[in-house]
């Protein structure tokens, strides 16, 4: 039960934040900031973005909501809009640092884990990847 409530309530926040605007204003901010070190950058943000929001709503909600920014955000930078899309795909997958996503709340009362634990394991995990990701995405998908 707790695995169902925890989707009921994440999805309409990720709703929430399409509809106020907060995922276009967090996309525009990467913008003005990461725009003059080149795409890579860019990439690098919205890979950190991405990481960071499936931490607090679905891995799925995260995809969704950031889909369609990352493809109007790659063509106003003449990038490859389908890199933007995978880096997207990959970084909601990584969801190491809370037990939002469905396998960590199973795991979390029977493990007797506490949230800092994801946190203590989650974090240098999701930097790891974080890095190997900005370095290999566009190897195989070229901006």
């Amino acid at each position: 039960w707790k695995v169902i409530f925890l989707l009921g309530g994440i999805l309409p926040l990720g709703l929430a934040m399409e509809k106020s605007g907060a995922a276009t204003l967090l996309s525009q901010w990467l913008l003005e900031n990461l725009a003059q070190f080149g795409p890579r950058a860019l990439l690098g943000g919205f890979f950190f973005l991405a990481m960071i929001l499936t931490s607090l709503i679905s891995n799925q909600a995260t995809a969704a909501l950031l889909a369609p920014i990352a493809i109007n955000f790659a063509n106003s930078i003449d990038a490859n809009p389908k890199t933007f899309l995978i880096t997207i795909a990959f970084a909601a997958s990584l969801n190491f640092m809370t037990p939002v996503y469905q396998t960590n709340t199973l795991i979390l009362g029977p493990g007797h884990y506490r949230y800092t634990d994801f946190l203590k394991v989650g974090i240098p995990l999701n930097l790891i990847m974080w890095v190997v990701a900005v370095i290999f995405i566009p190897f195989f998908w070229p901006l």
